[in-house]
């Protein structure tokens, strides 16, 4: 008996993923925020002290199309900027209080909708769902 069949996983997650990030938009709108601010904020909450090439790097972004990005959120007070004292041409990169209350803000507005997606699981597979995006983020890339 031949394999069950299934989509590809891009061909499942795409029109999902195009479906969040247009339910996100507004939340982010009527905050004052872009998309690639709120990745900033959030990689600057979860590591908070990053070059602007790790930054960069990490989210996965040319280090010199974030540079207005971080101008915006630096004017706001949402991330402050600083030189390196080993090395002064490179700049340090941190989330400010207001930052991360405005990124928690954002984070629990985004999640509300997420839990209308979320809910058509039952509790236990909800959490395997959760559980397994999350180790899948983790992996490197290599199978």
């Amino acid at each position: 008996m031949p394999p069950q069949r299934r989509p590809d996983l891009a061909a499942m997650l795409a029109p999902l993923i195009r479906r969040l990030m247009a339910a996100e938009r507004p939340v982010l709108q009527a905050h004052g925020l872009s998309m690639w601010g709120y990745t900033v904020l959030t990689a600057l909450d979860d590591s908070p002290m990053r070059t602007q090439a790790a930054l960069a790097e990490a989210i996965g972004a040319d280090k010199t199309r974030i540079i207005a990005t971080l101008d915006e959120l630096q004017a706001a007070g949402h991330i402050e900027r600083r030189p390196d004292p080993d090395d002064r041409r490179v700049r340090l990169l941190a989330i400010t209080e207001a930052g991360r209350d405005l990124k928690d803000s954002v984070q629990a507005e985004i999640q509300r909708g997420e839990d209308r997606w979320l809910s058509v699981l039952s509790p236990g597979d909800r959490e395997a769902f959760l559980r397994a995006l999350h180790e899948m983020t983790r992996v490197d890339g290599t199978p």
